[in-house]
């Protein structure tokens, strides 16, 4: 079976720069999304499920290192900086931020495209299991069970983890969430979703305190995250 392409988004607002990083990208096997502001970067990575940003650091309408706070509240994304400064202060802040590299121009969109390949075979290496090896659901018991540990749950904390278990990456509203899980949807309120997410977090950071599989999308809702 043919492996899916790993997919890039590049924010840069320099066309003759993006052209040639997306030319570089498509050689080597990847799907390049292209976005000149940070706007349309943030947008597109609400609507698509990326596997790495590059983030140029002087945006038309934003700073790079703000446009980078808003994509990881989305979620864990790998970011390459790309910046004409060089200067330490820079680099040591983009690093502290979370950023995986960062490239200073000119560049070789060869050379970037590499610093692509090395990010993510680190991250591979890391990762734990995706949320389809990571659970285990035992329809007939209504049991779940998390990285091998059977977790202790509620009938709605049941329903609401295996709903999202059963669609990961997929965006769930409160809303929607209490039409699927709860039985009375009419009778109870949208912040009871908050309080079993916030009880079914706590059960699976009993088994792995260093992950939160569930994410929330401010605004939107939760979701189970694809990258574990």
């Amino acid at each position: 079976m043919t492996q899916p392409r790993r997919r890039v988004l590049l924010i840069e607002d320099e066309s003759a720069i993006a052209d040639a990083v997306v030319y570089a990208l498509e050689t080597e096997g990847f799907e390049a999304v292209w976005c000149s502001t940070g706007v349309d970067g943030l947008h597109k990575s609400e609507a698509v499920q990326f596997d790495l940003v590059i983030l140029d650091i002087g945006l038309p309408d934003a700073s790079g290192f703000d446009i980078c706070r808003q994509l990881q509240q989305l979620g864990p994304m790998p970011v390459i900086f790309l910046t004409a400064r060089s200067g330490e202060i820079d680099r040591v802040a983009g690093l502290e931020m979370g950023a995986d590299d960062y490239v200073v121009k000119p560049f070789s969109p060869r050379e970037l495209t590499a610093r692509v390949r090395a990010v993510l075979r680190r991250l591979n290496k890391a990762t734990p299991p995706s949320p389809t090896t990571a659970f285990l659901v035992d329809e007939e018991r209504l049991r779940i069970s998390y990285l091998g540990h059977e977790l202790d749950l509620s009938r709605y904390e049941y329903r609401l983890l295996k709903t999202l278990v059963d669609a990961p990456g997929r965006v769930f509203s409160r809303a929607h969430l209490l039409q699927c899980v709860w039985e009375h949807p009419e009778h109870s309120l949208e912040r009871t979703v908050d309080t079993h997410i916030k009880t079914v977090r706590a059960k699976l950071r009993a088994v792995q305190p260093d992950q939160d599989p569930i994410k929330t999308r401010r605004g939107l809702g939760y979701y189970l995250s694809v990258s574990g």
